[in-house]
């Protein structure tokens, strides 16, 4: 079955408009309003979480927010009262969270940039360009943790993103306050503005309760720009500026490292060096970044997960460079869950100055522009990496750039090349198409979304071209009560995108979702259930099974207390095109089929519990035998600022004659003096590997923009016998940050 042709059907009908996405924005009339109040030549506001100047004063708060949970459309039990002012150089909010019970207020975690699942926590996000799709996001708790995240078109997030701002979190006997201060430096937007986008929302954990300043449908949330409000703010008149729009900001690292227990060993070398980053505003909505002899010691370690398939394990981005403005080059891509079940993706930055082990490669410079222009996202990289041993330098060079048409909607093209500097040999080279329909307005106020993609590249080891795409469309109704979902991906045998990942090749999915998850009307308990399917079709290019999953959600349940509890049933079937080694010595055959069936239970408490599990057991068939599985994940958080985990997963397997067992343990120990100063130590050991490994990461902010990094790994191999964990490798680090703003 050739589905190309419905690809280029669903293109052309995004090339001239669908009038079921072709709704328009709404008109200012019909969105919230609030307007950020002007600063007098003279006024300051001291950063000590007291509203108690007259700035404060003047500005008219935005107030009456709706609940969305546990009633929706209810009044919040708790008043929120919010107020923004600006000067020449900053946006300053303040924030009023009232509690009439403040003793019970959760802060736990100071760290920046952490998720705040067990805490109180104030939300909210900018979109800066009114253009409904992309924007900032930021999050605190009554304990100042900061964190923040870049919004980009169809609901991309980086995270990882760190601003340059300042906030003061303050307790009192009324509940909490907010005095937060963004440098317009550290924001692009339209100097031709009259109103951004914004919205806020307050969580009470103790009460599991969510309030919103508009957009409350739980259709629709937070992150949703379509559903923000409107921010009056006088931009020209105001004299907002961004002065030269110049950071510079060099750093110094040194440390040193040996691998005894490698083969060969290599001695202990020591290490100082400098580089610098430097990041203009072409325009208030462009900016430009250098890097020169790029260093990542800050990067923390990636987590060890068990892989007992036959394909790679996708592991995400850490390092600062690649991190900051990655979602202007998100491509649109199905996928099962985020960040599973990958079919294709045409980007994937660790690719770059890192080899098969993940060991890092010497960056001589990197330069990146990411930001607007009108209508259109721009992302343009280009990273030249160094030779070092083994491994030669190269240039990667990716060109991605999205056209924002409609109301919640972009088509969109990418560019990628990959090319050795020192071997006679053709570039490799990506290039592709996609396009995303979204309306939050179907049949009221539903979420419809259409989005397709289309990818070429090179084969430097083919004579002939062919058999070298990758395409797509996904169909998804994506919503509270009812979430639908249908989508088509082909993976050609020969594609393999320059800078990309792939988990496999050669394949055509089809894939079905439905889910109903009705909520309980005033259910003293219970706040929603639900239950549904999730199929994963895969079948070669002869259209003959290759694998055959269906999840079936039996029940969920998700309690008021935040607990939860699912089960479900997976019914499996598998074809091995090749040998399959799943673990050393244990290899079925190709060309062999199976059918089995697994079991699945997970169950989740409350992370605001100062003892808190998570659990999924799962047991039945597995390929030629059986396979039980336990993972057990605890929490626990004796006081504000200490956190420690501790997880195990264990895996017993029978294959007819062969016996084995799998195992993972990780304990995480994370102590976080302030919201400036935490020391992180992670542990971890796989018996698949055999290798322990520690890291001990310290982070000492300064002041925004001005960081400290001490970081130590070791890792040992058991030996099992004798030796046992001997010393593989380890590496002690140190750099400074320092960002000066011009």
């Amino acid at each position: 079955m050739d589905c190309r042709p419905i690809y280029v059907t669903a293109f052309l009908a995004v090339l001239m408009g669908s009038p079921l996405f072709a709704q328009t924005a709404d008109s200012v009339s019909e969105r919230r309003t609030m307007t950020a109040e002007r600063m007098v030549n003279g006024e300051a506001i001291e950063l000590d979480g007291l509203l108690d100047e007259p700035a404060w004063q003047r500005a008219v708060p935005a107030t009456d927010f709706i609940q969305q949970d546990p009633v929706l459309g209810g009044t919040p039990t708790e008043r929120t009262e919010v107020r923004i002012i600006y000067s020449r150089d900053h946006l300053y909010m303040g924030v009023l969270c009232f509690d009439s019970e403040p003793d019970k207020m959760l802060g736990n975690t100071m760290k920046r940039d952490e998720y705040l699942r067990a805490d109180d926590r104030f939300m909210w996000v900018m979109d800066t360009f009114l253009d409904q799709q992309s924007g900032y996001f930021f999050e605190m708790n009554p304990s100042g943790l900061m964190a923040d995240s870049l919004m980009g078109s169809g609901g991309a997030q980086s995270r990882e993103w760190d601003g340059i701002w300042d906030a003061k979190a303050l307790r009192s006997e009324l509940g909490w306050t907010l005095e937060i201060k963004i440098p317009f430096r550290t924001l692009n937007f339209d100097p031709d503005g009259t109103a951004w986008g914004i919205n806020f929302q307050r969580t009470i954990r103790r009460k599991n309760e969510e309030n919103l300043w508009t957009g409350y449908l739980r259709n629709q949330q937070l992150r949703q720009m379509s559903n923000a409000g409107l921010l009056e703010i006088d931009i020209q008149g105001g004299g907002v500026t961004q002065g030269l729009g110049l950071d510079v900001k060099p750093y110094i690292t040194g440390g040193g490292s040996d691998s005894p227990g490698r083969n060969p060993p290599v001695p202990l070398s020591r290490s100082a060096d400098l580089g610098v980053d430097l990041f203009y505003n072409l325009t208030p909505s462009l900016r430009a970044n250098l890097t020169v002899n790029t260093d990542f010691a800050q990067t923390e370690v990636d987590q060890r997960l068990v892989n007992l398939t036959r394909f790679p394990l996708f592991f995400p981005e850490k390092r600062d460079f690649f991190l900051d403005g990655a979602t202007f080059f998100e491509f649109y891509v199905p996928r099962r869950r985020q960040n599973s079940n990958i079919a294709v993706q045409p980007f994937f930055s660790r690719r770059i100055g890192l080899d098969a082990n993940g060991l890092p490669q010497k960056i001589d410079f990197g330069t990146k522009l990411t930001g607007q222009l009108g209508q259109q996202d721009v992302g343009f990289l280009h990273v030249r990496t160094g030779d070092e041993s083994t491994l030669v330098g190269e240039d990667f060079t990716v060109l991605r750039l999205k056209r924002r048409v409609l109301a919640q909607s972009y088509v969109g093209m990418f560019y990628s090349r990959r090319a050795s500097r020192t071997i006679a040999s053709s570039p490799e080279q990506t290039a592709g198409l996609d396009f995303r329909l979204a309306t939050s307005t179907f049949r009221g106020s539903n979420n419809l979304e259409f989005n397709g993609f289309l990818l070429w590249n090179t084969d430097t080891a083919k004579t002939t071209p062919g058999d070298n795409l990758a395409y797509g469309v996904r169909l998804d109704y994506p919503n509270d009560r009812w979430e639908a979902r249908v989508s088509f991906t082909e993976v050609q045998p020969d594609h393999g995108p320059a800078m990309g990942f792939t988990r496999r090749t050669g394949f055509r999915a089809y894939q079905p979702r439905l889910r109903f998850a009705p909520r309980p009307s005033q259910h003293p308990w219970l706040r929603q259930m639900a239950f549904g399917f999730d199929v994963d079709l895969r079948t070669d290019m002869k259209n003959q099974f290759l694998t055959r999953r269906l999840d079936f959600t039996l029940l969920r349940l998700e309690l008021h207390t935040q607990d939860n509890l699912e089960i479900s049933l997976v019914p499996t079937y598998e074809r091995l095109e090749k040998d399959f080694e799943i673990t050393k010595g244990v290899v079925l055959p190709a060309q062999s089929s199976y059918d089995f069936v697994r079991f699945r239970v997970v169950t989740n408490t409350a992370n605001r519990r100062i003892l808190a599990t998570q659990t999924r057991f799962e047991m039945g068939s597995f390929f030629s035998g059986t396979r039980e599985e336990i993972a057990v994940s605890l929490g626990i958080r004796p006081r504000p600022g200490v956190t420690l985990s501790v997880e195990q997963e264990w895996n017993r397997i029978s294959l007819g004659t062969d016996n084995f067992q799998v195992r993972l343990y990780r304990l995480v120990a994370d102590t976080q003096f302030s919201p400036w100063l935490y020391l992180v130590n992670n542990v971890q050991f796989d018996s698949m590997s055999q290798v322990m490994g520690w890291q001990s990461r310290l982070r000492w902010i300064l002041t925004p923009g001005n960081d400290l990094f001490v970081v130590y790994t070791q890792n040992w191999l058991d030996h099992e016998l004798f030796d046992r964990f001997a010393t593989l490798d380890r590496r002690a680090a140190a750099k400074f940050v320092y960002t000066h703003r011009f």
